[in-house]
């Protein structure tokens, strides 16, 4: 299979200090690229260095360092809480940081563009497992329907450049991430980091009980970062939606944006446990009911990548007994 990324290509990995971008990069510089020797590099730009929500400092910076790979990883990213909070912030700034860079990635020329999705983009009640076809077939969920807006307009604006324009740019809708370099503030984290950091504090001040949200009812699938880095290069290594071989959707046409999950799901009540016997605590959970649940079910249908080849290789125990590990080097309470 001819590969569609090069070891001396120009990389721009946005957002490369977050969780995704971290792992993305991890995982480039594994194969061999971003080397010197080879010709190659990775930008990943601090934010005092480029600001993505400012396009002219945006298309300056194309100009000064012209990448010809581009991968977003750069988003507001947040929990229930954060979402129902702040609802302009994960529409506004999310469609500022993805418009800016997918345009100006498509007028400077840029060869090869990977776009980050998320499965919250499908609808609250879409048949499960998933499948990329779900996309806007129902309601979504109100809980943090303002940031999928935001992704299923980068999404779409990939899939008119590519229709319209034949811009090579793909889509990847990862399922809940969690791993190095997540976030663990407690108004604005993910349900595995939120749990993860309760069960580690309780565990570690030898706490009596542990207040989760919700009924523990929900269903959840995640993905290790590690997994989530791997398929982004996969993916540009290896996907073309183009070529004869890539997927194609129900009614026989290329699909621009693919699922990456590991199939499996867990409940949330049931996950808690787990964390709860991995960080050794021995205290008592309760459900505090009062609080949002949020989608009740939510799996990915991951046939379509897996049949390209690419396959999750860190299993849930592994995954969360090695965030622990780490997290006990460093001092994030």
């Amino acid at each position: 299979m001819v590969k569609e990324i090069f070891l001396n290509d120009k990389f721009f990995v946005a957002g490369g200090s977050g969780m995704a971008g971290g792992a993305i990069y991890r995982k480039l510089k594994s194969k061999g690229y971003g080397n010197p020797k080879n010709g190659g590099s990775i930008l990943i730009p601090k934010r005092s260095e480029l600001d993505l929500l400012n396009l002219n400092q945006v298309e300056e910076w194309f100009k000064l360092n012209s990448p010809n790979v581009v991968i977003i990883a750069a988003a507001k990213v947040g929990g229930i809480l954060a979402n129902s909070r702040n609802p302009t912030e994960f529409l506004l700034e999310n469609l500022k940081i993805q418009t800016n860079i997918i345009e100006t990635s498509w007028k400077s020329g840029v060869r090869r563009l990977l776009f980050l999705g998320s499965s919250c983009i499908y609808p609250k009640y879409a048949s499960q497992p998933i499948e990329e076809e779900s996309l806007l077939s129902g309601n979504l969920e109100p809980t943090n329907e303002w940031y999928a807006i935001a992704k299923i307009a980068g999404l779409k604006l990939c899939e008119a450049l590519s229709k319209q324009y034949s811009f090579d740019a793909i889509t990847l809708m990862p399922t809940n991430l969690y791993g190095p370099g997540d976030n663990y503030d407690s108004n604005s984290s993910h349900v595995m980091a939120a749990l993860i950091k309760k069960f580690f504090y309780a565990s570690e001040k030898k706490m009596s009980e542990v207040i989760c949200w919700g009924t523990g009812k929900p269903l959840r699938e995640f993905l290790h970062v590690d997994d989530l880095g791997n398929a982004v290069v996969f993916a540009l290594e290896n996907w073309k939606p183009s070529s004869t071989n890539s997927p194609v959707d129900n009614n026989g046409n290329p699909l621009l944006f693919l699922n990456v999950g590991t199939g499996r799901e867990i409940s949330i009540i049931n996950l808690a446990k787990k964390i709860a016997e991995i960080s050794n605590f021995k205290g008592e959970i309760i459900w505090d009911k009062s609080k949002p649940d949020g989608t009740p079910r939510k799996i990915l249908n991951i046939n379509r990548i897996l049949n390209l080849g690419w396959k999750p290789e860190i299993s849930l125990d592994k995954g969360i007994r090695e965030t622990f590990k780490n997290l006990k080097n460093e001092s994030f309470i």
